[in-house]
């Protein structure tokens, strides 16, 4: 990746709203090479998705997220990536990754209830032959996502009681 690519990757990490026109500002290129830098980011898979992050205590809608440990054993070949390959196809899962220490695939998952992810780890993730075992932990609270501090949800904070 060249320079030009790496600084506009690292505005747009910071900030996936900015614009062609403020990317070429601030890196003093023209409007149109900045919109065909993007564009050319976008085509190579350098850049796949851009998202906003959402502060889920302010708002309205119920979901349980669980990051899954999977310790498996790697497949002939293929190593790690057929076995996170069907893990990712599913629905349920945001993020995967392939991780060092004591479980090898880290599994964000979200879903509707405890009970979902429960099945879900039971009936899918556990019936498949490469799995060795899992562990389960699901997430109470995110004070920082992506970079972003979590801000407490306008009427969330707790009231101090005293005696």
């Amino acid at each position: 990746m060249e320079k030009l690519e790496k600084e506009i990757v690292a505005l747009l990490t910071a900030d996936s709203r900015i614009t062609a026109k403020q990317i070429a500002a601030a890196m003093q290129i023209t409007e149109e090479a900045a919109a065909k830098a993007v564009r050319a980011l976008e085509e190579s898979g350098i850049i796949v998705k851009y998202t906003a992050i959402v502060n889920a205590d302010s708002v309205d809608e119920d979901f349980v997220e669980a990051l899954i440990e999977v310790k498996v054993t790697p497949q002939r070949g293929h190593g790690f990536d057929a076995i996170a390959e069907e893990i990712s196809s599913h629905g349920e899962v945001q993020s995967l990754y392939l991780m060092s220490g004591a479980y090898d695939l880290a599994v964000i998952v979200k879903s509707r209830s405890l009970r979902d992810i429960s099945r879900f780890v039971s009936e899918k993730i556990s019936t498949f032959e490469s799995v060795i075992s899992t562990a389960t932990h699901f997430i109470l609270k995110k004070y920082k996502v992506e970079g972003a501090v979590m801000r407490e949800a306008e009427g969330g904070k707790r009231l101090s009681v005293q005696a």
